[in-house]
């Protein structure tokens, strides 16, 4: 195939800026080039050697579109209420468009006037199982479903209104080195990274930023209910002083099944990790998750709906491993994690632990590497796990919590009502300075000590 390469000078004013915005609408301009791609025959290497202001622009198959430096890009147009760029065949079950590269530049939303709700007429689409769902309808920044090779390199997403990046629909999607510049707080949540499935082999190294919301919310079946995502690898989330790190989400037949999350380091406010359901239809399908090496320092939480917590993991889960969490300087008495409780029981007021239809089944919860070191000036008190329904094998596995304070405090592992461990395992575990290593032995159904005695 033939590729065409064009400077974008060649053909636009490129008179606007990336961080002020301003001059004049390159939109049509630098659309016209991207449709020589339109029939497939040809392909589209857009170099952008300067900033344009841009409302809406369509990729084709077969489009590259590359910044020579960070000053390049795009700025949107005030008023605009819809995507910046997407891929121009949408499809949610079918991959369509191949070949998009995005490389360098920053793409900035311009967030303080774009409405949180793009105005478009509702559009819908049919799922495989016959159903008509409605398409979202938040002004999203980047935006592409129905993709495969979709590479994204060295960008920066500024002033985003919504979400700063979505994909769904996807096969082979890699994303590196992409920083999320929020810039202004507004009404609203204002989201990073959004996943919704069907979608296969995803990888994200080296990313993060500033965000109000979630860093990364992967959720295969949030919007059809049906819809599986498999194969990812998240290597490298810097959190700045985000809302949440990483949130994986199912909510119903769908599953979320081959992941490992690991390198998360930085500041975090209200909640660090979400493994589980968010709706209440179902307590979702989670298969194997693996985290790793994982170092967030949290900071005051904003969300009021529900406590600070680093890890709270609910639903059926297959296997989930944790593997070297560290936690040091706390700021206040938060868990350090919650093992199966749904969201929703503690979101929907009307709802109490007791009152719950108790259908999910966590199998196997393995801990392998947890230090925990608090100071004299650190608060005192703290719950570090706390089990609310059954856990059929949890492993617990070179575990040190280490409190230089004056008097033993706080609890370890706390049980809830309905907590229940089937089969505890430990191993080479180290606690001093707590007052209750396990608030209730009776709750654990049969117990192996290999080594060292919790």
């Amino acid at each position: 195939m033939k590729v065409l390469k064009i400077l974008a000078s060649t053909v636009a004013a490129l008179d606007s800026n990336v961080h002020t915005g301003g001059g004049t609408d390159d939109t049509t301009v630098l659309q016209g080039v991207l449709d020589l791609a339109k029939d497939g025959n040809v392909g589209v290497h857009l170099v952008m050697d300067g900033a344009a202001l841009i409302s809406k622009l369509k990729l084709h198959s077969n489009t590259t579109v590359e910044c020579m430096n960070k000053d390049c890009g795009f700025y949107q147009i005030d008023h605009t209420d819809d995507s910046m760029i997407t891929n121009s065949d949408w499809n949610h079950y079918e991959t369509k468009t191949h070949n998009i590269s995005l490389l360098g530049g920053t793409y900035n939303q311009n967030c303080l006037n774009q409405a949180h709700d793009h105005g478009r007429e509702a559009e819908y689409y049919t799922t495989p199982d016959g159903r008509t769902l409605k398409e979202f309808r938040f002004t999203l920044c980047l935006e592409f479903y129905g993709v495969q090779n979709l590479l994204v390199r060295d960008i920066t997403i500024a002033g985003f209104r919504t979400f700063a990046f979505t994909v769904g629909c996807f096969k082979n999607v890699t994303i590196e080195d992409v920083w999320l510049d929020m810039q202004h707080h507004m009404m609203g949540n204002q989201d990073g990274f959004h996943f919704w499935g069907p979608g296969q082999y995803l990888t994200v190294r080296n990313c993060g930023g500033f965000v109000s919301d979630d860093i990364m919310n992967i959720g295969p079946d949030e919007m059809d209910k049906i819809s599986d995502i498999t194969d990812v690898l998240v290597d490298g989330i810097f959190c700045d002083d985000a809302e949440q790190a990483v949130r994986l989400l199912t909510r119903g037949t769908g599953r979320l099944d081959r992941v490992t999350v690991r390198n998360v380091t930085g500041q975090y406010r209200s909640f660090g990790f979400y493994i589980n359901p968010w709706f209440p239809e179902t307590c979702g399908n989670f298969g194997n998750i693996f985290f790793e090496n994982i170092d967030l320092k949290e900071h005051k939480n904003t969300y009021p709906y529900y406590g600070p917590i680093l890890f709270s993991v609910g639903g059926n889960i297959e296997c989930l491993t944790l593997k070297n969490i560290r936690h040091h300087n706390g700021y206040d008495t938060r868990r350090l994690m919650d093992f199966g409780l749904p969201f929703y029981s503690s979101y929907n007021k009307t709802l109490d632990e007791a009152s719950l239809e108790h259908t999910q089944r966590m199998q196997k919860i393995i801990i392998d590497g947890l230090t925990v070191t608090e100071n004299e000036n650190d608060p005192m008190g703290r719950t570090y796990i706390k089990i609310h329904e059954n856990i059929e094998t949890l492993v617990l596995k070179n575990i040190l919590v280490l409190k230089n304070q004056e008097k033993g405090n706080g609890t370890f592992l706390d049980f809830a009502e309905m907590g229940h461990i089937e089969n505890l395992i430990t191993e080479s575990i180290c606690i001093e300075g707590v007052e209750t290593v396990c608030s209730d032995y009776s709750r654990i159904g049969s117990q192996t000590h290999p080594k060292n005695e919790l």
